[in-house]
């Protein structure tokens, strides 16, 4: 019998942010992991990209921690850097009535800066391997706080050649702690890992045929190379989606597909392992927020794009790899939504088409080229659609932070101010409690505070004539 997320016995202010982010019934992987992971068990879990894993290990997380303890208690090693941004972000979304701070460590960012963060409150570290790695070594991340590590995208982590970075991780973390480690597929070393560092684990396995069968529809289309242009244009004619991934194999083949498809006028962004950071990040904030609807993408993508509703993927060029093929598809029918994926094979794909489809357990449904009739049928219809302006898909965001007004003050650690400190204060103003503050961030100089349930402007006045340790702050409204 499926249970709601009440049934896990969750801290209020978990349970208002997971209904304010729309998570009504828990998937799958969150029904069987959650209660588990609430006991403490170390866990092995096998479940596809997609499935809501994210959540099945950062709702249990946020229930755990303890907000008094300044140093990090958890730890989540991750493959890219843009999960791990993701993965923050969903986090201190889940977290944020309870005031959970999560901080992402990742490469091709200022060590500097994320040395300085980490001495700040922290309760959650997500990071790829090598940065953390690099931390550990320096003594820049604290670890005898830590309880718990999480190895998601345990696969990936191991098919990009982390495994010896992830050991010598394993091995500088206190030994009471507990493990949980996530995989869409289980390799040799995934066993291996397991094996070693786990205590007496406890597996889940959703049935990986059943998972994408109910939800997904799997199409390929017979295709010279010469052809796959025209292909792609007549299907995102007649399919129309609202958004939807392209997959490229190389970063060559996504930057010619991209900038044909802005030569076709069509709303069209483009990501690969070659583009500078902040800008992979800006295609995947811009993408997810829906201010354009195609993205060609390499499988650097394949990782870290959670967006609710992408209705078509595209494998342009059919994945070499049949996990690959896996974690691209697993960007559609996601949080319950149905979706549909359609692969470009050639005569001489044959094989890794069969390759793939004894791996799904089931054969690619041979989907027509779209007919000329079905085209000009279609064309309408599409261009009126491409031409208007998407809507911004933020609504959940906006309902997560109504009533919330994020305060600056011109004071922090330098003058020996701490975040207990601001909650004495606050809490002193006439009609607000601490279930009216939200996150609190001191920095060296500055602090930002979160107030909740439409106080915000109350605060704001009081806070003017109030001082904090004897000091009086300026205060205003923090800038977006």
């Amino acid at each position: 019998m499926r249970r709601d997320f009440g049934a896990f016995q969750l801290d209020a202010n978990i349970l208002d942010a997971l209904d304010k982010l729309e998570y009504s019934t828990p998937t799958d992987v969150q029904q069987e992991v959650i209660p588990l992971f609430l006991k403490d068990n170390d866990l092995i879990v096998q479940s596809k990209t997609g499935s809501g894993k994210t959540a099945a290990f950062s709702i249990p997380l946020c229930e755990k921690v303890d907000w008094l303890e300044n140093k990090p208690q958890a730890l989540i090693l991750t493959p890219t850097r843009e999960l791990a941004h993701q993965i923050k972000q969903d986090i201190i979304n889940i977290g944020r009535y309870k005031r959970i701070k999560a901080i992402p460590i990742v490469g091709k960012q200022s060590y500097e800066k994320q040395k300085l963060a980490l001495k700040q409150k922290n309760h959650i570290v997500v990071g790829t391997p090598g940065r953390v790695l690099d931390h550990l070594e320096k003594g820049t991340l604290p670890i005898d706080a830590i309880r718990y590590l999480v190895i998601d995208e345990a696969d990936e982590l191991f098919n990009m050649g982390f495994i010896d970075q992830v050991r010598a991780i394993i091995e500088k973390l206190p030994i009471d702690r507990v493990t949980s480690l996530f995989s869409a597929t289980f390799s040799e070393e995934v066993e291996h890992i397991c094996q070693s560092y786990m205590n007496a684990p406890l597996t889940i396995k959703l049935n990986k045929a059943n998972q994408m069968k109910n939800r997904t529809t799997h199409c390929m289309v017979d295709v010279t190379d010469d052809k796959k242009l025209d292909l792609l244009q007549s299907i995102l004619i007649t399919e129309n989606p609202d958004s939807c991934i392209i997959f490229c194999r190389t970063r060559e083949n996504v930057n010619a597909l991209s900038k044909q498809l802005k030569a076709w006028r069509f709303p069209t962004e483009k990501i690969h392992g070659g583009m500078r950071q902040e800008d992979r990040f800006y295609v995947m904030e811009t993408f997810k927020t829906a201010r354009f609807r195609y993205l060609v993408a390499t499988d650097v993508a394949a990782r870290g794009i959670d967006v609710a509703n992408i209705p078509l993927i595209v494998n342009f060029d059919i994945p070499l790899e049949k996990e690959s093929y896996l974690h691209r598809i697993g960007r559609t029918a996601r949080a319950g939504k149905t979706g549909k994926a359609i692969t470009f094979v050639t005569n001489l794909e044959q094989n890794n088409l069969e390759m793939i489809e004894t791996y799904l357990g089931q054969e690619l449904t041979k989907q027509k080229p779209p007919s000329k009739a079905q085209i000009d049928r279609c064309k309408a219809a599409f261009y009126k659609k491409i031409s208007s302006k998407p809507q911004p898909n933020d609504r959940i965001q906006k309902k997560l932070e109504q009533g919330i007004m994020k305060l600056y003050f011109n004071g922090g650690k330098k003058k020996k101010i701490r975040a207990l400190d601001f909650v004495g204060t606050i809490t002193s103003i006439n009609g607000v409690s601490s279930d009216d503050i939200g996150m609190i961030t001191v920095e060296h100089n500055q602090s930002y505070i979160e107030i909740l349930n439409g106080k915000g402007m109350l605060v704001l006045q009081a806070m003017k004539h109030k001082t904090i340790k004897g000091k009086q702050l300026k205060v205003h409204q923090a800038r977006k």
